[in-house]
């Protein structure tokens, strides 16, 4: 069992100011596996001021000098992927066939940034005037539990690119995967005061980098009512805000999908990391001259998605995070079957032989209306709506009848109409037939998902303003 003590400031792991004592459990077994001394004010306070210090000389670097140091970055968090997989797939519950994924991504989004940043135009000039992009400052990092490497080495790449220095606030509930990836990112040895870290709530870690004068960007990973407190309370001091917020997103199954193919695509994109992902394809679209088919295919489909220990390669979909999480899940189950739709695959409590830990059953729903509450809001767990459509044109709307506009995918073997289709989707980023990525294409959302974008020159543009110098 594992006690945590310091946080990460001005280059050295330093003892906590804030003396609150949180439990970290095991979503696997229940039991705790260690324990973080959390953050207050006062730790927040001097990382900040670390990090404007440090602003000052690291602000003034060259495209090559952060080039290089995104490069020593990339070397230090590749030689703890193994440790960082093994932390994530403990601490989490991440299935292991997911958990790499996700931990390669983050490792690998220093040398995206670093390609991102060689290809940039720093400079442009026409006439007597030149403009240049100069970094931001110092940038407040707030992440979440449910992929936590990913999203700090995706952030603090983008800020080092820029020129940036951060103080990173991940979730309490990361605190052990945190401290693994700073040990590594320590190796890096970047300079003294660019990078630091303080573990602790958002109600006061957070809210500090929000609302202190010092911390110039915010970009935060996390729910829409916390983005929303942290756009409000941000603009007292003018903060230049990036948020990745929730999403609901859109599976559109077209008439001329190959079920054997398109169902276990679609339930892949569903139930990825147990659920607990923003771009989670939570509302299947399919056609209602091809609902039977879907239902018979969903039901033999769901036999691969094996609930069990994360650690097992075979296992698809692991515990939620926390109980409080398990029960969240559990009450939107509830409400699906109160609200009149049917349970094809699933349902409440715990899975057969898993009572120990917080595993809920991987849940389908049919008969669902756009308009139920498990079709409008995020669930942030393993439950998947199927709603039927009549025409493409219908298909469309339901898609887009959303307050999120995250993800979205469409699945067909005619590509000209599927392309046709995802053009008209209202949302950050679309795939057609099958999850991929691209690390060089733009993150985030439309409406209610997010302000702004992430990944590759996008990304660094959010840390970055332009200065316009002109001559008589």
């Amino acid at each position: 069992m594992k006690s945590l003590t310091k946080h990460y400031i001005d280059g050295t792991f330093a003892d906590s100011h804030g003396q609150e004592v949180m439990e970290l459990v095991s979503p696997t077994t229940g039991k705790v596996i260690g324990s973080v001394m959390l953050g207050d004010e006062e730790d927040t306070r001097r990382a900040i001021a670390a990090a404007k210090r440090a602003f000052a000389t690291f602000g003034r670097t060259t495209k090559e000098e952060r080039a290089a140091i995104l490069r020593r970055l990339h070397g230090a968090a590749s030689a703890r992927l193994d440790d960082l997989t093994a932390v994530m797939i403990e601490e989490y519950g991440g299935v292991a066939q997911f958990a790499r994924l996700i931990v390669q991504s983050g490792v690998n989004a220093f040398a995206a940034a670093e390609k991102a940043l060689q290809e940039m135009p720093w400079t442009r000039s026409w006439d007597k005037t030149t403009v240049t992009l100069e970094p931001v400052g110092v940038a407040g990092l707030i992440t979440a539990w449910n992929a936590n490497a990913l999203f700090i080495c995706l952030k603090l790449a983008s800020a080092i690119a820029a020129g940036c220095t951060v103080v990173v606030k991940p979730s309490e509930l990361s605190a052990l995967q945190t401290q693994v990836l700073v040990e590594a990112l320590h190796e890096a040895r970047l300079p003294q005061g660019v990078l630091n870290v303080v573990t602790g709530r958002g109600e006061v870690v957070g809210a500090e980098l929000v609302r202190n004068p010092d911390v110039d960007k915010i970009s935060f990973t996390g729910s829409v009512a916390v983005g929303q407190r942290i756009m409000r309370d941000g603009a007292a001091t003018m903060k230049r805000i990036t948020l990745e917020l929730g999403g609901k997103s859109p599976t559109i199954l077209l008439d001329d999908a190959a079920l054997e193919k398109a169902i276990p695509t679609a339930l892949i994109m569903a139930f990825l990391n147990s659920g607990q992902a923003c771009a989670a394809g939570t509302r299947l679209l399919v056609p209602k001259s091809r609902l039977d088919a879907v239902k018979a295919a969903i039901r033999e489909g769901m036999r691969t998605f094996t609930v069990g220990d994360p650690a097992d390669p075979k296992t698809g979909v692991g515990p939620m995070v926390s109980q409080q999480q398990y029960e969240r899940v559990q009450s939107y189950i509830r409400k699906g079957i109160e609200e009149g739709a049917e349970v094809l695959v699933g349902g409440e409590g715990h899975p057969d032989g898993l009572d120990a830990g917080f595993f809920a059953k991987p849940t389908v729903f049919v008969n669902v209306e756009n308009g139920m509450t498990i079709a409008r809001e995020e669930i942030f767990g393993p439950v998947l709506c199927v709603i039927a459509y009549d025409s493409e044109e219908e298909a469309v709307r339901i898609a887009n009848d959303s307050r999120y506009g995250l993800h979205g995918a469409v699945l067909g073997t005619d590509l000209q109409r599927a392309r046709r289709v995802a053009s008209q989707l209202r949302a950050g980023r679309v795939v057609i037939n099958g999850m991929t990525d691209d690390p060089q294409a733009p993150w985030g959302g439309f409406k209610y998902s997010g302000v702004g974008r992430e990944y590759g020159q996008y990304g660094i543009e959010a840390f970055v303003e332009p200065r316009a110098i002109l001559e008589v």
